[in-house]
């Protein structure tokens, strides 16, 4: 296990800028003696104690609330100082000055909650989950943040390890004692205790997917001719005038983005320059640009005219969209045409007809966008995850796979619940590497 770098740290723990209040923070063992040199006073187990913060010439840098909390009971669990003073940034720098005049060093980032980790105050989860909170983009965000950071994730991962645990344990029974009459896996039904672990496992998968969405966004990339209505669909998605609309074809020249939420899932919304042969040497830089936005969108929503329908052009632009990405056709102006707003297949191809400019139809795209998002059904239930839960997660899914295909090779069967049980420990900080450990906290906010 990694340990941490002695010492006691500080830094300045609220954002840049100036505020009503500023705090700095501090950690180490035996922080009576610092909180004395620094405030005069000895603070009060968990109480605000009213003070004078003083420099090493006794000149006093500010006024404000000093509070103590002895280890183990504080966040890292060691001894812990929070100096709240006013909120400018010469006066939170002057009072971080002062305390590392009396020993202390600048905290590097996230150490605060790796030290709360590595003293058992919070698994590796919960301390991930710190900085989700704070990163949230949207309530949804922050509630499953916030679930995370309570246990909610980490005690159903335990569960399952726990449930492995105990099937490893009748397996290797049954290897240690092959010569016993009573069929040990056969009265336990160790087989449907698996299938058991695995159902769970893929619903958990499937609700970290959808967390994964609800930190990172989709991006959706609006494609097709000119003047099709592409950046007044940009402007109804995102409720106010972000992109300039006229009649001149060719008017967008460059990427526009905008960040909307549809039932608390960011949708990062582009808008891309009209696709089409120019000799315009700044119009063909905007449609570069356009495809490479394609190249790394989620999901591609080609515009076409409902009044002609997809002409040769747009199926020459089809054509060149990537395979992986999928496409969308919308078709824009139905008001113009004299059509109904509607849904409909056409080809193993979702088209979708509506107005940028009336709305009409657009709850139709939202709800497009959700079902690509992988988003129905999902609620108060998902779990934020990161790159590396979906790895240990859809790690421990096939392991456990594995060993439900070897049932009857029990040796083979053992060490594949053994490898499924240390990927699940590795979502919590069981079984994590050291180097990992350091790329995880350098990523928080120092001061946190």
């Amino acid at each position: 296990m990694v340990q941490p770098r002695s010492g006691i740290i500080a830094a300045i723990a609220t954002a840049p800028g100036r505020g009503g209040i500023g705090v700095v923070r501090v950690s180490g063992a035996g922080l009576l003696p610092f909180a004395e040199a620094l405030s005069g006073k000895q603070p009060l187990s968990r109480r605000a104690t009213l003070c004078v913060f003083n420099g090493a010439d006794g000149v006093a840098i500010d006024q404000g609330i000093l509070l103590y909390f002895p280890a183990p009971h504080s966040f890292t669990g060691e001894d812990v100082l929070e100096i709240q003073g006013h909120g400018g940034p010469v006066v939170l720098q002057m009072l971080l000055t002062r305390c590392l005049e009396l020993g202390a060093r600048v905290a590097e980032p996230g150490e605060f909650s790796q030290r709360a980790f590595l003293n058992d105050k919070l698994d590796l989860v919960q301390a991930e989950a710190v900085a989700d909170l704070i990163e949230a983009g949207t309530a949804a965000a922050a509630r499953s943040a916030l679930r995370s950071l309570s246990g909610v994730f980490s005690r159903e991962v335990r569960a399952l390890v726990a449930r492995l645990t105990e099937l490893r344990m009748l397996v290797e029974a049954t290897l240690d004692f092959p010569d016993e009459e009573i069929d040990v896996l056969r009265d336990t039904d160790a087989a449907q205790r698996l299938a058991g672990i695995r159902d769970d496992l893929a619903s958990i998968v499937e609700r970290a997917r959808a967390g994964r969405l609800l930190r990172s966004g989709l991006h959706v990339v609006l494609a097709g001719l000119p003047n099709v209505g592409k950046s007044s669909l940009l402007n109804r998605l995102a409720g106010e005038e972000r992109a300039i609309v006229t009649e001149i074809a060719g008017t967008t020249r460059d990427a526009v983005r905008e960040t909307i939420q549809i039932e608390g899932i960011p949708l990062h919304i582009i808008d891309t320059a009209g696709l089409r042969e120019t000799d315009d040497p700044v119009e063909k830089v905007g449609i570069e640009r356009a495809w490479q936005e394609i190249e790394k969108a989620d999901v591609v929503l080609q515009l076409v005219d409902a009044r002609s329908g997809e002409v040769p052009a747009d199926h020459a632009i089809a054509v060149r969209l990537p395979a992986r990405v999928e496409r969308i056709v919308v078709e824009n102006k139905c008001d113009l045409a004299g059509l109904p707003a509607a849904r409909q297949q056409l080809g193993g191809r979702i088209h979708l007809r509506l107005s940028a400019l009336s709305g009409e139809g657009i709850g139709l795209l939202h709800d497009e966008l959700l079902r690509v998002a992988g988003w129905s059904g999902h609620g108060e239930d998902v779990v934020l995850a990161r790159e590396r839960h979906l790895e240990a997660l859809g790690l421990a899914a096939e392991k456990a796979g594995e060993a439900a295909l070897r049932m009857d090779q029990l040796e083979l069967c053992a060490e594949e619940l053994r490898l499924a049980q240390e990927a699940l420990s590795r979502i919590t900080g069981e079984f994590t590497a050291d180097d990992l450990l350091g790329e995880i906290f350098s990523r928080f906010c120092i001061g946190k």
